[in-house]
């Protein structure tokens, strides 16, 4: 597994070969394989703009199908054409009374780095999950751009696409709350990234979701007694 799709989250068809799909994910160009029974085909994806969209902000909702049948929505998953508590996806029609916010309608998401080190404990103790996105598993690169997701950022998938985008910092000492630091392996490449928070500290997926300490060396892990994560680059994005 790669990566995963969270309700609502839509992408262009590529390929087909038996049961297999080649997609491309709107949100973020991500190319992978799906199984054609886990998606709906819409005619096309008129009315699927980011403004109009709403996003789950509770680790898990429940949204009833106009059928009667009810769906689970993990937190961050997307709501297509969402007012009034209802939203369509396709020609299906959904009802919706929980906790949603339109992270993309605004101008100007974040005036500063609060938002996201708040979204960002929701997932405290989440398990690692390789290729995950939801609050019942996820990775480093998956907590960073769903944490930015809720906040109006779109973020590519993996951590060394990550590291391409943003504005980069020269010291450790500029960081606020909100900036993504990366950290690379023995051969220079980027393998894991985690959002900076205040006091020195970062919340990271390793292992689990996890806040330690930071410095300009990298992940002070106090449970090991030492260094987890070598670090490499600060990046900000707001």
């Amino acid at each position: 597994m790669v990566t995963q799709l969270l309700f609502g989250e839509h992408f262009e068809v590529l390929e087909e070969k038996k049961s297999w799909t080649l997609i491309r994910i709107t949100y973020d160009s991500y190319e992978c394989w799906i199984d054609k029974k886990q998606f709906l085909l819409l005619a096309s994806e008129k009315g699927l703009s980011d403004s109009s969209t709403g996003v789950t902000t509770d680790i898990l909702q429940l949204a009833e199908h106009e059928s009667g049948a009810m769906i689970s929505l993990p937190l961050g998953s997307s709501l297509p054409n969402f007012k009034e508590n209802s939203f369509t996806l396709g020609k299906e029609k959904y009802s919706f009374e929980g906790e949603a916010t339109f992270p993309f309608a605004k101008k100007k998401v974040l005036p500063n780095g609060e938002d996201l080190g708040g979204a960002s404990k929701w997932y405290l103790n989440t398990p690692y999950l390789w290729g995950g996105r939801s609050p019942f598993g996820l990775d480093c690169s998956g907590l960073t751009q769903i944490v930015f997701k809720l906040n109006g950022i779109k973020l590519k998938r993996d951590a060394w696409q990550q590291a391409e985008e943003g504005k980069t910092l020269s010291f450790v000492e500029e960081a606020k709350t909100g900036d993504l630091a990366f950290f690379d392996n023995e051969e220079g490449k980027i393998v894991h990234v985690g959002i900076i928070l205040d006091k020195g500290k970062i919340i990271h997926a390793s292992g689990k979701v996890r806040i330690d300490k930071l410095d300009h060396h990298g992940i002070y892990n106090e449970e090991l007694k030492r260094y987890s994560h070598k670090l490499r680059v600060i990046k900000r994005f707001l």
